[in-house]
Formats: structure tokens, C-alpha cells, sequence
């Protein structure tokens, strides 16, 4: 043995085992070693390859009956330190375990999350919640006052969802009992809400010119709250709201609603059109209410066709590389010429794919004549002027594929967002670039692509529509500015756990059936895991675009109400929630669709 083993170490050392090498030269061997471990750990913050590389669509359900799983182990991770640290307070600082009152001090995070626990099957963790809910005073001291808009779909949308989906009768009786503390709002010359209300003395705040998002979505919780309730004044509070948006002069905004309104006149205030901030969700329920109530106001059906005929004519763009479709705002009347865009896009905007694909599955867009709606005559009675141009244009299209594959394009681009960041994280805004195209500047209205690649032939797929390469920089190249072949620079760098394009995402799965938009959920998920992440829940980052990312001591209830309830309902291979039964409000709580009877219809002065 002393002989062989002599031989063996008197080799040469190509000849010799690597191991037996290593083991021969301990300072070989420890600078190795180190090497290893620093590729490993800059591999696992730097070499991570972009989510569109990891990819898998083929996917078996037991697979993502797995992964639904892992995000149930996520909700669980992140409310069981809510509950330690930081209940009843509103929401935990995921860092430091603290917590913090920003909506009330109520604990809208257990309010957020009734219904997602119980479609999670997280039994235990909602009778807790419901103590709570039974427990708390909706009351506030001289001089703070609740956020009305907040307060509605995040407090009433929770326990109303939660009350439709067990039938727990106090989830009602507290919604109630908060709607009537909350109705001095409404003590207003056109009856759309003020900002905001002190519970506890009726004392109200808010300027008289309102936000859109602020007074206008409302609707589907009160309408809800009429029905479950048999009460008539809930019904009054959202059918003054719909009646007083549908006679509205939108002349100068070509028939889209502006952000600024007067809560005097109950007319616009100005001409800020966006699908953002300060707007999208009162956008979101024209069709939403019309979907909710069996389709029985043909109010909302219009202004939905009327807003959505502007945005596809006068906000929607594609960029000038990648050809990304993508939705901006403007701040001019659109009466005597287009106004122009400022090509910001927002995160809070990739809720409209999925709105555009609720819409396709829900509505004959195709045949909009046997609804009794024709866009020529919307153009001619709405005197929208150089705006009603597009009316007539969409006249001749087929408007259920312009709708479709501007919810794909739309989708599409939200998706790019995160995928072309080095966290696979979104940032939460954007501005285009590029040489200028049109008179537009970055981009080129999608209309006039469409009309032009109809006119050539229509070869391919649609102008913005179809798989796009991420384009992702390294550390490197972000340093030295060296960062070409994007269409776009981040304007605001932050990912802040928002669920907009997983919303959508979970929306095109489930209507279209293309496994892509399950397959990037989850590669979205796993960059959530990977990023965000703390011993005490998930934080959002203060920027998206190197790694490791700083984080944010903020977790935002929302992040239980939708971001993780979309990433389960998209993995889940039971339709928990099918969409010809249900409707989420903007919060993502679902309320089960239904017809007034007879009598509420007599009870209410519905019309017969």
C-alpha cells in the first residue's frame, strides 16, 4: 500500500486526481475554494438569467398545484408577521418588525385580507381576523379624518367580499354600520363624495374640485351593499354617481372622463386624460358595474365604449425599437386637434389589458348594434369634435379584435417591464425615448400603425402584438450608460409589490388559455421570493435596477388583497372565482354578480 501510494504521489501532475492535487497543495486549494464561493454568491445576485430565459410553458397541473402551494406559503410568511409585530395597527414595516397607521389605524390589513384567506383555505387566521373585524371601533379623533375612496374599497370591499363568500352576517353589519358613518361625504351640491370624513363627528375635508379615481368608484360596493342589505339610500349613493357621469359635457375630452372634477356643478374641471394615478379604477367600474349588476345599465356600457374608443385612438403608442404598445396621458382638450402626449407609462396602467380582455369576454364588441350602440352616433351626439374622427375609424374595424390585441400589446409591454430588469422586477414608471417618428414625438399613434399595416396587407401580427426580447443591462453597462436597445428610460425606480400586471396576467390566462401569461406569473413570483423577501414579510424596493436591490421598510396591504390572491388564482388549477360569476373591485375583492328582483326594482325606482 506504502509503495502504490508512493507512486500515485510521484506522478505527474496531469496524470495525478484533481482532488489528490488540491490535497497536496493547501494554498491551491483555499484560493479555489474562494473563487467558488465568489462566483456562487455573484452568481446568485448578478448571473440570474433574465425571467424570459427561465421560461417553461409546458408545464404539468401538478406543478402548479405546487407552486400555488408556494404562494400560499408566502401569504403565510408574510400575515403571520403582520399578526406577531404589527396587529391591529394597519400594516408592518417588514424590516424592523415595526408597523404603522396610514389608513385609519382600523388594521386594514386584516380588513384587505379576509377574502384572499379564505379562498387560501387559511381557516384558523380568519377567525382570528374576524374577532378583530367584530372588535373594531370605526371611530377617529377631532381632526383626522378617513380617506373616503381608501376607505371604501379596501375597508367595505374586504368585508363585503368576504360577507359574499361565507354569508358571516357581521362582515355585513359592520360594512353597514361603516357606510352610514361614513355618508357625510356625500353632502355635496352633485352628490360625489368629498375626500374625507371624521367617522366619529361627521366633520368633512376635501377641496371643491375632486379626483376622478376618488369620487367615481364607489359604484360596485354600494350597489352590492343595496343588494345584500335591501336598502335603498346604498342604491342612491352609486346610481347618483352613474347618472350624474353620464350626463357630464365631455365635448372637449372626446367622451372620456378628465381627472379634475367640480363637485359643485358635477362637471369637469379640467382636460387630464390618463388610465393612472388619480384615475384608472373610476375607468375600471364603468364596465365593472355594468358586469356586476347582470348587465342592466346600458349608462355604463356606453361611457366604457366611449372611454375605452379614446384611450385606443388617443393614448395608445408604440415605441419606436421594440415596437411596445403602451398607454399615456395628455392635458389638452382633444376638441380642435390631438392633443399631445407625454409617453409616461405607469405601473398602476397595466390594469387596462386586463379590463380590455374582461371586456372581450364579456361583450359582443363585434356586434355592438344588438345593444343598440353605434359609435357613428356617439361621435355625432357627444359634439366631440376633431375627437369624434375616431369613432368613425374604429366604425370600420372589427372593434373585438382591436380590442383583444390591444389587451395582448398592452400585456405584453407590462410583462417587458419586469422582464428587462436585472431583479425581474417592475419599476413603477417609465418614460419613452427614441428619435421622434410623428408629430407625437417617441412614439407612433397605434392607430395609424394598424391603419397602415392593414393597408400593406396585413402581414404578421398586429403592430405591438406578439413576443418581445427583454433587454436587459448589466451592472456595467448601467454604470457606464452604455444602455441601447431599449425603448424607454425608468422615470420613477422603485417596485412597490403593486398587482396591476398580474392582475392582467391572471386575466389573459383565464380568458385566452395561452400558458405565457401563467408561465411569466410565476417567473415574477419567483423574483418576488427572491427580492424581496425578509424575515418579517416581503418589502418593496427602492429600486428595480441592480442586485442586490435596497429595500423599503413598506409593505402595503394591497399585497395580500391582490398582488399574492392573483398569483395563487392564476396557479390554482381550480376557477375558484369563475369570471361569469364574479367581479373584482379595484381592490381585488370579488363581488358575486346578480339581477335586481321585481321588487327591489319597485323598492329602489329602478326602471322595469
Amino acid at each position: 500500500m506504502q509503495l502504490d501510494q508512493l507512486q500515485l504521489d510521484d506522478m505527474p501532475v496531469y496524470r495525478q486526481s484533481p482532488l489528490r492535487v488540491l490535497k497536496n497543495r493547501p494554498q491551491l486549494r483555499n484560493i479555489i475554494c474562494a473563487a467558488v464561493v465568489i462566483l456562487f454568491i455573484w452568481f446568485c445576485y448578478h448571473g440570474s438569467p433574465p425571467p424570459e430565459a427561465r421560461l417553461d410553458v409546458d408545464v404539468p397541473s401538478h406543478v402548479w398545484a405546487e407552486r400555488a402551494e408556494l404562494v400560499k406559503n408566502a401569504f403565510r410568511h408574510g400575515y403571520h408577521a403582520y399578526e406577531k409585530y404589527a396587529a391591529p395597527h394597519d400594516e408592518i414595516l417588514p424590516l424592523s418588525a415595526g408597523y404603522k397607521d396610514n389608513f385609519n389605524g382600523w388594521g386594514v390589513t386584516i380588513f384587505d385580507s379576509l377574502d384572499t384567506l379564505i379562498l387560501l383555505g387559511f381557516d384558523s387566521e380568519y377567525e382570528r381576523a374576524l374577532t378583530m373585524v367584530k372588535n373594531v371601533k370605526f371611530d377617529l379623533r377631532d381632526g383626522e379624518f378617513a380617506p373616503f375612496f381608501e376607505t371604501i374599497i379596501r375597508y367595505m370591499g374586504g368585508m363585503l367580499s368576504a360577507y359574499a363568500l361565507t354569508g358571516d352576517k357581521i362582515l355585513l353589519d359592520r360594512a353597514e354600520e361603516l357606510a352610514q358613518k361614513l355618508d357625510p361625504v356625500f353632502d355635496t351640491m352633485s352628490s360625489f363624495p368629498l375626500y374625507g370624513v371624521n367617522p366619529t363627528t361627521g366633520a368633512t375635508v376635501g377641496p371643491h374640485i375632486g379626483i376622478l379615481a376618488e369620487i367615481a368608484s364607489l359604484q360596485m360596493e354600494y350597489s352590492y351593499l343595496a343588494k345584500a342589505s335591501g336598502k335603498k339610500i346604498y342604491f342612491d349613493r352609486a346610481n347618483r354617481i352613474i347618472r350624474a357621469l353620464e350626463l357630464a359635457d365631455l365635448q372637449y375630452t372626446g367622451g372620456m372622463f378628465p381627472i379634475g372634477w367640480n363637485l359643485r356643478t358635477a362637471q369637469p374641471d379640467d382636460f387630464r386624460l390618463s388610465v393612472g394615478a388619480q384615475a384608472d379604477s373610476a375607468h375600471e367600474y364603468l364596465l365593472k358595474q355594468y358586469l356586476l349588476t347582470a348587465k342592466s345599465d346600458k349608462a355604463n356600457l356606453e361611457m366604457y365604449i366611449r372611454a375605452t374608443t379614446h384611450i385606443i385612438n388617443n393614448l395608445l403608442f408604440l415605441s419606436p425599437t421594440r415596437h411596445m404598445l403602451y398607454a399615456t396621458d395628455t392635458s389638452t382638450t382633444t376638441h380642435d386637434k390631438s392633443a399631445k402626449p407625454s409617453h409616461i407609462f405607469e405601473h398602476l396602467s397595466c390594469f387596462l389589458p386586463g379590463l380590455l380582455i374582461l371586456g372581450v369576454h364579456s361583450l359582443p364588441l363585434n356586434n355592438l348594434a344588438s345593444l343598440g350602440i353605434d359609435l357613428n352616433d356617439m361621435a355625432a351626439k357627444g359634439d366631440f369634435g376633431y375627437a369624434g374622427q375616431g369613432y368613425r375609424r374604429l366604425s370600420k374595424w372589427n372593434l373585438r379584435d382591436i380590442h383583444l390585441w390591444a389587451a395582448e400589446g398592452l400585456t405584453e409591454t407590462c410583462w417587458l417591464m419586469y422582464a428587462d430588469q436585472p431583479t425581474g422586477l417592475a419599476p413603477d414608471e417609465i418614460v419613452m425615448m427614441g428619435k421622434a417618428q410623428s408629430r407625437s414625438g417617441p412614439g407612433i399613434s397605434w392607430m395609424d400603425a394598424l391603419e397602415s399595416w392593414k393597408n400593406s396587407g396585413a402581414r404578421g401580427f398586429p403592430p405591438g402584438v406578439g413576443d418581445k426580447k427583454p433587454v436587459v443591462f448589466s451592472e456595467d453597462e448601467r454604470l457606464r450608460g452604455a444602455i441601447k436597445g431599449r425603448d424607454y428610460a425608468v422615470k420613477k425606480y422603485p417596485y412597490l409589490l403593486r398587482p396591476e400586471t398580474l392582475e392582467s396576467l391572471y386575466l389573459m390566462w383565464r380568458v385566452t388559455g395561452d400558458p405565457k401569461w401563467r408561465a411569466r406569473a410565476w417567473a415574477i413570483f419567483e423574483s418576488i421570493e427572491r427580492h424581496t423577501k425578509t424575515p418579517y414579510g416581503y418589502a418593496s424596493l427602492r429600486t428595480v435596477e441592480y442586485v442586490p436591490p435596497p429595500k423599503s421598510d413598506d409593505m402595503p396591504s394591497y399585497f395580500f388583497a391582490e398582488t399574492l390572491k392573483y398569483l395563487y388564482l392564476m396557479f390554482t388549477n381550480d376557477s375558484a372565482i369563475p369570471l361569469d360569476k364574479w367581479v373584482f373591485n379595484t381592490e381585488g375583492h370579488p363581488l358575486p354578480k346578480f339581477s335586481w328582483t321585481d321588487t327591489e326594482k319597485e323598492m329602489f325606482g329602478i326602471p322595469l
